[in-house]
């Protein structure tokens, strides 16, 4: 499989420098590896983004003679593909509803070290029970 790099700002302003240097390593690392290299706009959080800061960013990286291989693409645009590999998993019992808070989940894991990952710890597994007539709050993969 050809290696594939990407850089992926949120328009939330123009380029600041530790963008500019994130952007760079990535193209220089997807040629380095005879790869592509691709630019996905984070436009997500659409309070934070003023309009047509996503043209200027790619402008920018143009200027500095960083185009991607192919068109850029718009995480606000790609809702669908996302949903559909959701479905996917679920269908495959690969994704289940979770009605556990996260104090739950802390609680349920007992002592870890300090800033140590929080595993979940399967309390609403399917094969556990289930959500045990409680509403879903996130789902677990």
């Amino acid at each position: 499989m050809r290696y594939v790099g990407r850089f992926a700002p949120s328009p939330t302003g123009p380029l600041h420098a530790g963008s500019v240097v994130a952007a760079l390593g990535s193209w220089l690392d997807a040629r380095a590896h005879d790869g592509r290299w691709l630019v996905r706009i984070e436009d997500v959080d659409t309070p934070r983004c003023p309009a047509g800061t996503d043209r200027l960013i790619l402008q920018q990286l143009a200027t500095l003679g960083l185009t991607p291989d192919e068109a850029p693409t718009w995480q606000s645009q790609r809702g669908a593909a996302y949903q559909s590999a959701f479905d996917t998993l679920v269908a495959n019992d690969h994704a289940f509803p979770c009605a556990c808070t996260r104090k739950q989940l802390h609680d349920a894991q007992g002592p870890r070290e300090r800033h140590g990952e929080l595993v979940y710890p399967g309390t609403c597994r399917p094969e556990r029970g289930g959500l045990r007539g409680q509403p879903p709050r996130a789902w677990r993969f």
